[in-house]
């Protein structure tokens, strides 16, 4: 597929990384498939993640198609951008069309990144997930990379104020070795190793991280850091819930 789009907003990318001052760490490049599809399967700590392993699968000359909520594409500015770089809308209400697109992508060759947590993880520890990275590998007959980004967070992240300001924050980013799941593995055996993967790959990163975490708001607090423990984040999502459904009954 022809791609006018994504390299003008790859240098416009480059320039924004320049002007933050970021000190990339970006390993693990040569896990990455030079030709052929393949899922990259992501944690999710902060919105810039995606730019940022998009950025570090440059030297390999691959670009990356992420599956993204429907709301960014329908934006006025970010979605024809998306839609440019040939990115996958997922509807969260109706995700069937979206996984048959990811399935023709990487069918074709294409590297398709998904964050299987499905949302930014406040703990900045691995989530639960769902299993549409393994389900997506299998169907396509394509590896899973597990990837690790650890240092996004501190740039822009959920439920806190934006910090665009130059100070030169650490970035690291790392593919882990690929794996196969085939279509006669059980699809919950093979998430769990997925995810056993994901963890083991983020721990290694965060154990190489420059700046230690103790005591800042965006390190975890198995780290000794302050962000909200994993049980904090779902007695939170639990109470949103339970406010939701009593506002619709309500209406």
């Amino acid at each position: 597929m022809a791609d006018l789009v994504y390299p003008p907003v790859v240098i416009t990318l480059k320039t924004f990384w320049k002007y933050l001052g970021l000190k990339f760490d970006f390993s693990g490049q040569e896990n990455l498939p030079k030709t052929g599809g393949a899922v990259l399967a992501m944690n999710h700590i902060g919105y810039l993640d995606f730019a940022l392993i998009g950025t570090a699968a440059l030297p390999v000359n691959r670009y990356v198609r992420f599956i993204a909520k429907k709301e960014i594409f329908d934006h006025k500015i970010a979605g024809p951008l998306m839609r440019g770089m040939h990115h996958i809308s997922v509807d969260r209400s109706s995700g069937s069309a979206s996984f048959v697109a990811a399935l023709r992508a990487l069918r074709s060759g294409e590297i398709v990144g998904i964050f299987p947590e499905g949302t930014i993880s406040r703990s900045f520890e691995i989530s639960q997930m769902k299993t549409g990275a393994v389900r997506l590998a299998m169907g396509a007959g394509v590896p899973i990379i597990p990837t690790a980004v650890w240092g996004s967070q501190r740039i822009i992240t959920k439920k806190r104020k934006p910090d665009f300001k130059r100070k030169k924050h650490p970035i690291h980013v790392r593919f882990g070795e690929p794996f196969i799941v085939d279509k006669s593995m059980d699809v919950d055996a093979a998430e769990a190793e997925l995810r056993r993967r994901m963890i083991e790959l983020l721990h290694g990163v965060q154990a190489q991280y420059p700046h230690s975490h103790v005591g800042q708001w965006w390190a975890p607090v198995r780290l000794g850091g302050t962000a909200p423990t994993p049980e904090q984040v779902q007695l939170e999502w639990e109470e949103h819930q339970r406010e939701k459904n009593k506002n619709k009954e309500q209406e």
